[in-house]
């Protein structure tokens, strides 16, 4: 069926009170397409549509969800069911969702819960937003280094529902300290009368939960785990972070990295309403429109100039905007680089000359070509110098300004992306003009003969 098939037959189930068939189309969904489905039937239909799944689908459910279509699901199940669908989740979806929800509101959600996942969500809260203690999922099988090859096998028999999605065991010591892993494989083909100790491996790559999650991530991008184990202070293991989580946090931080790099702020989406969205782009904005008058300044300052020869005027928007063009792709460049790399000295002064000389290539490319086009259009060598040796050299600054910026606030603990492409825009309007208008006045008498 299609996916409008799915919808319309589930519809149809609900108004007729047909759970068995309803249940019959949900055991052939995935719980996204189950999510996806909620949130399509008519509002009237979505408290049926709830009552009819299990807990287990629920809990599901509830992990698709954005946070807002999560609280109406919890207020809709009532308290029995929704303190068995909180129990069920993995405790770093939960303390996701009840992060930002009301003190009260979170207070009486833990209260209703079992003690233990109660205290084991709270324990995830505690750590710093962002961190890996925030995002990590403290619901882990670990072995003991003593324990045979068979005694791990029966123990992860026993916790398989912990297990299902991990490629690795994770060995601790008496004082529950990190001191190696096992893969599932090597588990398998070991001699059930082996030592744990003697098939691990050693050394383990893993993270501190103060660690920023964005680290965390490159860490499992680095080795291509599927999870990563996380240790406190005193290297004692205190969770893990799995491959689907990493997804969350890269997803999350290109959404910062693109709304600094547009300077729109805050969260703007297809669900944002007008004055929100027009409100959290203004400062940016207003800022640079206060900028953007001294190139109104600059222009105003060669009134004279632009007087005598008012084919510059005509040039005067692709300068400008070439400019731009140029720095906003190095800028793009640079930030995305900044991500996957951790930059040396070297490698810095390396990438800064790199895109020197592809300024100066793109620089020379277009220089030439815009000569030509002012010497035939306006039969006018002098003017096509101007023109073309003005575009060579913003074009060469605007690549530069477009890589030294972000790398310069890196360097300061700054975010990169923060170096918004209309901050660097601006800035490379100012800068060509005033080289643009400064070649022509000084060779203003050679244009006017």
């Amino acid at each position: 069926m299609t996916e409008n098939e799915i919808t319309l037959a589930i519809i149809k189930s609900l108004k007729e009170g047909r759970k068995k068939a309803f249940q019959e189309i949900m055991d052939e969904l995935h719980p996204y397409d189950m999510a996806q489905q909620y949130l399509t039937v008519p509002p009237k239909h979505k408290h049926k549509y709830l009552s009819y799944l299990s807990i287990e689908q629920l809990t599901d459910l509830m992990e698709e969800l954005e946070q807002e279509e999560q609280l109406e699901v919890i207020e809709s199940l009532g308290g029995r069911r929704s303190t068995k669908v909180l129990d069920l989740m993995e405790n770093d979806e939960l303390a996701s969702f009840l992060s930002d929800l009301e003190p009260e509101k979170i207070k009486e959600l833990l209260a209703d819960m079992k003690q233990e996942e109660s205290e084991m969500v709270q324990n995830l809260m505690n750590y710093p937003p962002e961190t890996a203690g925030r995002i990590m999922n403290n619901r882990y099988v670990w072995i003991n280094k003593h324990y045979t090859i068979g005694e791990a096998i029966e123990k992860l028999k026993h916790f398989v529902e912990l297990a299902e999605y991990l490629n690795y065991l994770y060995v601790i010591d008496d004082d529950k300290k990190l001191v190696g892993v096992i893969s599932y494989r090597d588990l398998l083909l070991a001699e059930v009368d082996e030592l744990v100790e003697d098939v691990m491996y050693s050394r383990v790559v893993k993270a501190d939960v103060s660690m920023d999650q964005e680290d965390a991530a490159m860490l499992i991008n680095r080795y291509d785990f599927v999870s990563l184990p996380v240790v406190d202070e005193e290297e004692r293991l205190v969770g893990i972070i799995t491959v689907d989580d990493v997804l969350d946090v890269l997803i999350q931080e290109a959404n910062e990295d693109i709304e600094r790099l547009s300077a729109s702020g805050k969260s703007i989406d297809f669900n944002t309403k007008p004055v929100v969205a027009a409100y959290r782009r203004l400062p940016w904005l207003i800022g640079l429109l206060f900028v953007g008058l001294i190139s109104g300044g600059i222009i105003s300052g060669f009134e004279d100039t632009l007087g005598a020869v008012v084919a510059l005027a005509f040039f005067m928007p692709m300068i400008a905007g070439m400019t731009g063009n140029t720095g906003t792709q190095s800028l793009a460049v640079v930030v995305r680089g900044l991500v996957t790399e951790d930059l040396t000295f070297r490698q810095t002064l390396h990438l800064i000359f790199r895109e020197l000389r592809v300024g100066i290539l793109i620089g020379i490319t277009c220089g030439i070509l815009i000569f030509l086009i002012a010497l035939f259009w306006q039969g006018s060598a002098i003017l096509g110098f101007v023109v073309g040796a003005s575009l060579l050299m913003t074009l060469i600054i605007g690549t530069l300004a477009g890589t030294i910026i972000p790398l310069v606030l890196y360097k300061l603990n700054i975010d990169p992306a923060i170096a918004s492409g209309p901050l660097i825009t601006t800035i490379n309007d100012i800068l060509s003009l005033l080289i643009y208008f400064g070649i022509a006045t000084a060779l203003l008498s050679q244009l006017t003969i």
